[in-house]
């Protein structure tokens, strides 16, 4: 249960440029991944839905706490963005707990990069045989446009200390202690409603680990 440092935000940046001409592109490849968070984060639990109402089911059961502590931007746009991030995480651990590798709930948030990041994370956790549980927490949230509004990068950080792994068979959770291993930034550029999309999707997603910032 390794967690992935992912490169930087500054290369994110410089590749958002690329990743508008992608824009919707499914992502669906099957590279594998080791998983980025199979271990710990804190209270307010995920909505079964979108925040407007759209979108598939992204419910958890209720041993799984997703918190969002998530600053609401002034700026439209920055706020949808920010909203659909946040479903994008969503989407990921509804597709881990139903152990379905093409779940349509991160597919209906996510495209290029940011799709096949989901899919490697939830073959991750299936072949790992397990599920998550606890309260898993994000927060310190900013976003930033960039190409001229044409996409928005939202970073923020998670704390995952009381979050845990569990053994589908037999159910044993696999507790561990909180270090700095427990706090990660997470960098998602997400780009707007285009062609056939309906909403702001994560395009590419980086992770960094160990992250002093995040647990200050």
């Amino acid at each position: 249960m390794a967690r992935r440092t992912m490169p930087t935000v500054a290369a994110l940046v410089t590749s958002a440029a690329l990743l508008l001409t992608a824009c919707g592109s499914g992502g669906d490849d099957t590279s594998s991944d080791k998983i980025e968070g199979a271990g710990q984060g804190s209270e307010k639990p995920a909505a079964s839905e979108s925040p407007e109402g759209e979108g598939p089911d992204v419910s958890v059961p209720n041993d799984l706490k997703l918190v969002f502590d998530f600053a609401e931007p002034s700026d439209p746009k920055q706020a949808k963005a920010v909203d659909n991030a946040a479903n994008y995480i969503r989407a990921l651990k509804h597709g881990i707990v139903q152990q379905d590798v093409n779940d349509p709930a991160y597919k209906y948030y996510s495209g290029a990069q940011a799709s096949t990041y989901a899919k490697t994370q939830i073959k991750a956790w299936i072949d790992g045989g397990w599920v998550p549980t606890g309260t898993d927490r994000y927060f310190k949230s900013e976003a930033t446009e960039l190409s001229g509004g044409k996409a928005v990068l939202v970073t923020f950080c998670r704390n995952q200390a009381k979050s845990f792994s569990k053994d589908i068979k037999g159910d044993k959770i696999h507790y561990s202690k909180e270090s700095l291993d427990s706090y990660q930034k997470f960098s998602v550029l997400m780009s707007p409603p285009k062609g056939a999309d309906k909403i702001w999707k994560a395009q590419k997603v980086e992770v960094q680990g160990r992250v002093k910032e995040c647990r200050g």
